[in-house]
């Protein structure tokens, strides 16, 4: 088994959004202090098509050399069971040019209303490591908008066993079950696990 580089002091997040840089610092935090300190980093980087996974990973490719340090990268994805995963990793430019109106009817015709979100982390502990991914996923359904409106799509999607929107959420309950705890969730696993090697050694 390939053995992965020690967990640096600082990790940069690819973001210029300081209410997801909060998100993901909670989470990975979870009541606990990291070994790491995660800073923010406003990168240009390239709106690339393809599968989610593959764009994570050279999205991660080129905000690694850009900075020339550790860096993570979060790809989000709404995916329509109906559309066979469409909107998926475009669904930022869905939500632009429809609005929460428009991607509910999107699903008009359907009688399918389920849908996953997933969110895909790609680290890189520098410019010349290949990204490794990090997979989070919750089911769920669309339904029509409700909640505050200030967080993307959040008020069209209902998790499964829940009653709320993302939107409608507890923040505290939603960072427990949404698609981006479980990907950071697995994040933290690898970069806690390599930060406690790098101790022993």
């Amino acid at each position: 088994m390939a053995s992965h580089p020690p967990t640096p002091s600082t990790i940069y997040f690819a973001t210029g959004n300081k209410k997801k840089l909060e998100e993901v610092v909670a989470i990975l935090a979870a009541g606990h202090e990291l070994p790491f300190k995660v800073e923010p980093a406003k990168l240009d980087l390239p709106e690339l098509q393809g599968e989610p996974e593959e764009i994570s990973i050279e999205k991660c490719r080129i905000a690694a050399k850009q900075l020339g340090a550790a860096v993570m990268v979060e790809d989000t994805s709404l995916c329509f069971n109906a559309y066979k995963g469409l909107p998926g990793p475009y669904i930022k430019w869905f939500l632009e040019k429809l609005g929460h109106d428009g991607l509910n009817r999107m699903l008009a015709g359907f009688d399918d209303k389920s849908a996953y979100a997933q969110c895909i982390f790609a680290y890189s502990p520098g410019p010349d490591a290949e990204p490794i991914t990090f997979v989070g996923r919750t089911e769920g359904a669309i339904v029509p908008a409700r909640g505050p409106a200030d967080f993307g799509w959040d008020p069209v999607f209902q998790p499964d066993g829940f009653r709320e929107t993302y939107a409608e959420m507890d923040k505290g309950v939603k960072n427990t079950i949404s698609h981006r705890y479980r990907a950071l969730d697995k994040l933290r696993a690898h970069l806690v696990g390599n930060s406690g090697a790098a101790a022993e050694q």
